[in-house]
C-alpha cells in the first residue's frame, strides 16, 4: 500500500540520536520520556493522604496520588485529576513540591505539596483504599516507588515552610530499582 509508512531506525540531520523515519513521507516519530504528576496531599492538621493501588504495577502497595499528565493538560490540572481520579480528593494546589527523573522507565515527574479542600476521600477506579495517615503510621515498608518515599520526605522537611526550591532526586538516588529488587 502506499500510504501505509514504512519506518527505518536512522539518524536524521542534524540529530543525535537514531530515531524511527518513515522511509516514504520523511515522518520523525520521536519516542520521548512521560510526564508524570502528582501530588502529597494533606488535611492541615498533619495528616497525609495515600491510596492502596488496585493496579500494576506494584499492586496494593500505598502510593501519593499521581499518574501520567494527558494530552492539552497543564501540570497542575494533571494533578488535580489524579487525586480526584485516585482518592475522590478536591485537593488546592500549594506549591512544586519536587521534579524527580526516572531515566530506567523514562519518566519525570513533578511533584506538589496540596492540601484537601473538602474533607472527603473515597477509593477511586485504581485504589483498594484511601486513607488519612499520620506522619508515624505512613506504611514505609509497603510504598510502591522510591519516588512515594523521597516525596514524603520532602514533604516532610518544609510541611511549615513557604517559598522553598523545588526538591530533585536524593544524592545519589537515580529511581533506577525498584523497592525490594537487586540492583
Amino acid at each position: 500500500m502506499p500510504d501505509t509508512p514504512q519506518f527505518s531506525h536512522k539518524r536524521p540531520d542534524g540529530d543525535t540520536h537514531d530515531r524511527l523515519v518513515c522511509d516514504r513521507c520523511g515522518f520523525i516519530d520521536y519516542v520521548n520520556p512521560k510526564v508524570v504528576v502528582g501530588s502529597v496531599i494533606s488535611d492541615g492538621n498533619g495528616k497525609i493522604v495515600m491510596c492502596r493501588r488496585a493496579i500494576e504495577p506494584r499492586h496494593g502497595y500505598w502510593t501519593i496520588p499521581a499518574g501520567y499528565l494527558e494530552v492539552n493538560e497543564s501540570t497542575e490540572d494533571g494533578a488535580r485529576r489524579e487525586a480526584q481520579e485516585e482518592a475522590c480528593a478536591d485537593i488546592t494546589i500549594k506549591d512544586l513540591l519536587a521534579v524527580y527523573n526516572i531515566p530506567r522507565i523514562s519518566q519525570v515527574q513533578l511533584i506538589y505539596r496540596a492540601e484537601l479542600a473538602k474533607p472527603d476521600i473515597a477509593p477511586g477506579i485504581e485504589s483498594l483504599e484511601v486513607g488519612m495517615f499520620e506522619w508515624a503510621d505512613v506504611p514505609w515498608d509497603h510504598l510502591a516507588f522510591p519516588s512515594v518515599h523521597w516525596a514524603l520526605r520532602h514533604f516532610d522537611s518544609v510541611r511549615t515552610k513557604h517559598g522553598f526550591a523545588p526538591f530533585n532526586n536524593p544524592d545519589g538516588e537515580t529511581g533506577n530499582t525498584m523497592p525490594g529488587a537487586t540492583p
